[in-house]
């Protein structure tokens, strides 16, 4: 029977390396039934201002696994983020990003192989924030200083939510990964040195979490020690599990590790419904141009293919992507030693190249 997969191709760049995506996921012998779907800045106009239409989300909920190509926000106005706005909507409350090296690519490391989760939707990032000099947020500050503290009275405000269910699901999430995924260490990342009411929960829930699964290995970590320790040692680090703005943040600083976010997959999985998407963002200059690199979301690929329990695809499709990185010459411009390189390829010779690997004609 195929797999009913929702495909939303977002904008910028995002449907060139979707198409490129969608190719090489099918070369690689399962069969997929595409339900696509627009999302993003490009459809708002014909939704009403809507970047995230009812029916998208419907046809998530539906099929229950989607692949998204990167979409666009604006940065300080307009609206918020469809990805967090997806996220919380179908409550994917645990995101999965693997940062593994690749033979080939050109990076201070060579092999690390790191699987970062970051809950996705509480923290700093559950979107309540008070605008500055708006009445409801002038009461809010005397209500604060009437309890004895003190906030500057031109001050925006973002409330950070952490609560003892999410962070208890999302523990729960890294542990039962760990222990499918064949890994023996779990870390939990967090400031519970200075936010004692917020991370110091996260860290007591963790801990009470590692009590219960003594079969793997439990260590916790400051993030910003942890941050060092990643660039000095990242050998010593397995799985990484953390609330929601260090893991945005740290997920980063691990594709770094990498060779960047050109190489960095993502998985968003709640209860119902699992979202796959690259890491990196949109590159609307690029539009177009079949000039970005598509394997971050081809990795994204990858890990919807385990996540339908088709692992030999998910092999067969991960072998031929190495295969292409290791030859070094059917790669786009950035993974070439010198990014003016002249026999860098397109997006979709990038696919035609993997599609080749698999044994597939193109």
């Amino acid at each position: 029977m195929p797999h009913r997969v929702t495909l939303i191709p977002g904008d910028g760049t995002g449907p060139e390396i979707a198409e490129a995506t969608r190719r090489v996921i099918d070369a690689s012998g399962v069969t997929i039934d595409w339900d696509v779907q627009h999302a993003g800045a490009d459809v708002m106009d014909k939704n009403g201002g809507n970047p995230l239409p009812d029916h998208v989300l419907d046809s998530i909920r539906t099929n229950g696994v989607a692949i998204k190509g990167p979409i666009t926000t604006p940065v300080g106005v307009g609206f918020r983020s469809v990805n967090v706005a997806l996220r919380k909507a179908l409550d994917l409350y645990g995101q999965v990003r693997p940062c593994k090296s690749y033979p080939g690519v050109r990076s201070r490391y060579d092999a690390v192989d790191l699987i970062i989760v970051r809950e996705n939707t509480e923290d700093l990032y559950a979107g309540i924030e008070f605008e500055q000099g708006t009445e409801e947020t002038r009461e809010l500050i005397a209500w604060i200083e009437e309890r004895g503290r003190s906030i500057k009275p031109d001050s925006g405000i973002s409330i950070k939510p952490i609560s003892v269910s999410g962070a208890r699901r999302i523990v729960e999430f890294a542990f039962e990964y760990a222990r499918r995924n064949g890994r023996s260490k779990v870390t939990a990342v967090h400031k519970a040195n200075i936010m004692k009411f917020t991370d110091g929960l996260y860290l007591h829930v963790a801990r009470e979490v590692a009590s219960e699964n003594g079969d793997i290995e439990f260590e916790d970590r400051i993030v910003d020690n942890l941050s060092m320790q990643l660039v000095q040692r990242p050998e010593e680090y397995d799985v990484l599990v953390l609330p929601n703005l260090y893991g945005d943040i740290v997920s980063d600083l691990a594709a770094g590790l990498i060779g960047g976010l050109g190489l960095a997959p993502g998985g968003n999985f709640g209860t119902h419904a699992a979202v796959f998407e690259p890491t990196h963002g949109s590159a609307p200059k690029y539009k177009g141009q079949n000039r970005v690199n598509p394997m971050a979301m081809m990795l994204s690929g990858v890990m919807m293919l385990r996540h339908l329990e088709e692992a030999e695809a998910a092999d067969r499709l991960e072998s031929a992507i190495a295969a292409v990185i290791a030859e070094g010459r059917s790669v786009t411009y950035d993974m070439k030693e010198h990014r003016d390189d002249p026999t860098a390829v397109g997006t979709t010779e990038v696919a035609d190249a993997v599609i080749d690997k698999m044994g597939v004609r193109v």
